[in-house]
Order: C-alpha cells, then structure tokens, then sequence
C-alpha cells in the first residue's frame, strides 16, 4: 500500500491519500480524540502523540498536528497508523455509525433560498475545498446571513476567512440577492 500526502493552505494540516475509499458518502469531522470512539481509522491516528484533529472525506484523511509539533516527527508515525488500519480490514467507522457530517436542516419561511444556497455548495465550493482536505456545511441562515461551518483543513486554516469572504460569500451574493454576508460557526 502507498499512501500519498499533500499540504493543504493550512500548515497545521496535512492531507494523507490511502488510494482506496475512505468514506462511501459524506464526511466525517473529528476535532478532537473525545469523539472519534466510534472510528477505529480516528482512534488509531490519535494514538499519535501530538495530532489533534482528524477529517475524513471520500478519498482522503486530513491530520492536523498540535502547535510546536513538527511534521517530520509525527508524519511517519501517521502513515503506519492508516497503513495498519487499511491493512486489518477494520471499517473506517464502526458498527451502524455513518459519515455525521453535512449540511443543517433549515425549517422556515426561507427554504427556496436555503436550497439554493445548499446547491451552490454542493456544486461549487465543497469540491474545490475537498481539494485542500476539507470541508464546508450550511448551519444556518438568518435575515441575509449565511452561517458555514469549516471542517478539516479548512477549521482554523490562515486564509479561510479570506476563503470565507471574498470567494464564498461573494459568489452566494453573485446567484442570490437576499444574501448579505457569510459567517463561520464553531459546532
């Protein structure tokens, strides 16, 4: 098995590529060792002294490190972990646990435009941020606010608020007039 690894925008992150499936449909967010009992795959990469986050996507595990950790000391250390994983035949998530990320449900007078905001999301920005191993959901919209929770690579990434307000926000206001500003939540 060769696993591949990229940067991603944010330094902390870094995306690991196993060359088969990670997760069949959506993904999965693991900020923290206290949620991920139910993922042997996140489990196993926590056991890693100084990794402190986890993200799956369809294809990909983004690893975020802990400040004053260096890549090169934990970096091998990640890569047999999946290694080991992908080869016990384990699933990424266990027992009837599915991806838990995705876009918020939306009950109100306002859910033409909460559609059409999901789809421009679905199609324009998750693919490009999948790209940088991370992800993007709808949380919320309010009197022209649009709230976005960022995942993986994307959760306190340097550029995601630059990522936030000049590309998201201004394509949401190109397509849709009753959109004023984007904001990140913290879930």
């Amino acid at each position: 098995m060769f696993i591949q690894t990229e940067s991603t925008p944010n330094p902390a992150t870094l995306k690991f590529l196993p060359g088969q499936t990670v997760l069949e449909a959506g993904t999965a967010d693991f900020p923290t060792a206290d949620g991920a009992a139910n993922s042997p795959l996140a489990t196993r990469i926590f056991a890693v002294n100084g990794v402190a986050g986890v993200f799956f996507g369809t294809d990909f595990v983004t690893v975020t490190k802990a400040d004053g950790v260096e890549w090169d000391h934990i970096k091998p250390a990640i890569l047999g972990a999946i290694m080991e994983h992908f080869q016990s035949g384990q699933p990424v998530m266990a027992g009837e646990a599915s991806a838990p990320s995705g876009h918020a449900e939306h009950h109100g007078e306002d859910g033409e435009i909460v559609g059409q905001i999901k789809e421009l999301l679905d199609t324009r920005v998750r693919p490009a941020v999948a790209q940088d191993g991370g992800d993007i959901t709808f949380h919320g919209f309010d009197r022209g606010v649009v709230y976005l929770h960022m995942q993986g690579a994307c959760a306190g990434c340097p550029s995601s608020t630059l990522t936030l307000k000049m590309g998201i926000e201004n394509l949401l206001r190109h397509y849709i007039p009753e959109v004023t500003e984007v904001r990140p939540v913290a879930v």
